[in-house]
């Protein structure tokens, strides 16, 4: 386990997170994909927002359980409350200060068909 520091592009958001990056999935879900995010759960424990909370907004669909937080201003999606661990907290690790994605191994999560894929065995559980 490590600590990690980390926002969005314009500052404004800022958190600090304790997690393994061995554990780092991507989802090929149409959201995912559009928005390039990979995925590190965490529980809220592990997650601290710094600076930035009146700064976020929030965008819902489908069952509405995820809440997709983003930055109003610069729009990046730095966390958010996943769908599949509503009680956990995940980060985009390109949002990592430092951490150069393409040097991660993410596992791949087959988001396209969520309800199968999140039955079955998932790299974060």
């Amino acid at each position: 386990m490590q600590t990690y520091e980390g926002g969005c592009h314009c500052g404004r958001v800022r958190f600090r997170v304790t997690a393994d990056l061995t554990r780092v999935t991507e989802c090929n879900c149409s959201i995912c994909s559009k928005k390039g995010f990979l995925h590190l759960i965490v529980a809220p424990q592990a997650f601290e927002l710094l600076t930035g909370d009146g700064a976020l907004t929030t965008y819902r669909f489908n069952t509405g359980t995820a809440k997709h937080s983003f930055c109003a201003t610069c729009g990046i999606h730095s966390f958010y409350v996943p769908r599949s661990d509503p009680d956990k907290i995940d980060v985009n690790v390109r949002c990592l200060d430092g951490v150069d994605p393409s040097a991660l191994k993410p596992h791949p999560f087959d988001g396209r068909n969520w309800e199968r894929a999140n039955a079955g065995r998932v790299p974060w559980r």
